[in-house]
């Protein structure tokens, strides 16, 4: 059991992803494993990678041509990995939209500001579209929206939050700066000096999506293929632990994985998750936190908390920051914890999701879109599609098209950014100001 310095754990050991368990408790037959790949075979497209931005991209290589032979290939389960390990929280893209916040030349105005206009007006679209994909198709994962609200409960935080609700109007967002007593109209956590509130963002049961769409995808004539690790990409080929794959285009979206022959994950982001039993009628009184709010603490290692349809309180972070989650949220703090588990996210190294594809070898890639959940892995899937059909479309142009990340840095500098980010939270806690090393160095991480 994860040792919280809150909510208390359920008799015996919890059990791991609660998506999953829900899923199994409705029907054990909607996890059984796809059969393996059976020997080498040919595709017009092959998609590594069954997760959020994997799924999305043959998703819409099927809607641009229904003839493409489209096969999808997944060491494990599709939903098992990344994407299905996930809070469900489907925000606009926070974290792309702070991290290339330097295309933007602060004004919204000029080439730049444009550019950074039409990210946003994308991301914005990306949360629609992923409800309105799950309608038309008639997957039911739960989606809602909720909006998503951002507490700042230091003078760094306030100072930040205040920032990106100044400059929202400049690139068409919609966020709301609130004082402590408003962000109570959206949910009462504790020591809250300010906060954020934007209607861009929905909560859905992020395994249900990608085994739904994945059904839909076999339906529209797509193979998809489970326990098929791949070992290596090379221009026209997939070698996996079954069998070759010979293909014009090899879409790569393997997350956390880095696979030899194609751009990959420059450090990883890992993350642990913990659900609480259903809570009481009066613990949600109390908090006024509506189902599909997502809640995020700004901070440098983020909390993000969410309420599911069936009363649960979700919250991701650091191993070692969710013991916050009962200072966040008092009422929660005698409830019991039923399930947690671990997650790891393949990143660049400045932390914005990237993603491209070179024209030469036909190989196309995604790094760290999944990260940033399902809205912005729908983007991806988008991208990477009109990418590798070569389609006339302004998501090609947008910035988060770029050549591949750097080779991996290595667990040292990964581990050093983690610990730059808590000495920053630390410092912003105890002293209220960012230390200007930790500034710098944050600013210097590379691509």
């Amino acid at each position: 059991m994860h040792p919280l310095d809150g909510p208390r754990p359920a008799a015996g050991a919890p059990r791991e992803v609660l998506w999953w368990d829900r899923l199994v408790a409705d029907d054990p037959a909607a996890a059984r494993a796809r059969p393996p790949l059976d020997g080498d075979t040919t595709a017009d497209v092959v998609v590594v990678g069954a997760g959020t931005t994997g799924v999305w991209t043959a998703y819409y290589l099927l809607e641009a041509d229904p003839s493409l032979d489209v096969l999808v290939l997944d060491a494990g389960l599709v939903g098992a990995a990344g994407g299905g390990r996930a809070t469900g929280a489907a925000p606009a893209g926070p974290v792309l939209a702070d991290a290339l916040r330097t295309a933007s030349d602060g004004t919204g105005t000029g080439a730049a500001g444009r550019t950074r206009r039409a990210l946003r007006a994308a991301l914005q679209d990306a949360v629609v579209e992923v409800g309105g994909v799950l309608a038309a198709e008639q997957v039911d994962a739960g989606f809602r929206y909720g909006g998503l609200v951002t507490l700042a409960r230091t003078g760094p935080a306030v100072d930040r939050i205040a920032s990106r609700a100044a400059a929202a109007p400049a690139t068409g967002d919609d966020v709301r700066l609130l004082d402590a007593l408003r962000a109570q109209d959206h949910v009462r956590a504790a020591d809250v000096l300010a906060a954020t509130w934007t209607p861009d963002a929905a909560h859905v049961d992020p395994v249900r999506l990608l085994r739904g769409l994945a059904q839909v995808l076999q339906e529209r004539g797509a193979r998809v293929v489970e326990r098929t690790p791949a070992l290596r990409v090379a221009p026209g080929a997939v070698a996996t632990a079954h069998g070759v794959v010979r293909s014009r285009r090899v879409v790569v979206t393997t997350g956390a994985t880095r696979l030899a022959g194609a751009p990959g994950p420059a450090g990883l982001r890992r993350a642990r998750t913990l659900a609480t039993e259903p809570l009481p009628a009066d613990v949600w009184e109390a908090l006024g936190l509506a189902a599909g709010t997502t809640v995020v603490e700004d901070r440098h290692r983020p909390l993000e908390l969410v309420r599911t349809v069936d009363d649960r309180l979700v919250a991701a972070g650091t191993p070692a920051d969710l013991g916050r989650v009962a200072d966040l949220l008092p009422p929660v703090r005698d409830h019991a914890v039923t399930h947690v588990w671990d997650t790891a996210q393949g990143v660049t190294g400045d932390g914005a999701p990237a993603l491209g594809v070179d024209p030469a070898d036909g190989i196309a890639w995604a790094v760290g879109a999944g990260a940033d959940g399902p809205a912005v892995g729908n983007l991806a899937g988008r991208t990477l599609a009109d990418l590798v059909t070569g389609a006339d479309s302004a998501l090609t142009e947008l910035p988060w098209v770029r050549r591949p990340p750097a080779a991996a840095r290595g667990r040292g500098a990964a581990a050093l950014a983690a610990a730059v980010d808590a000495w920053s939270d630390r410092a912003e806690e105890r002293r209220g100001r960012t230390p200007a090393l930790a500034r710098l160095l944050a600013s210097r991480r590379p691509a």
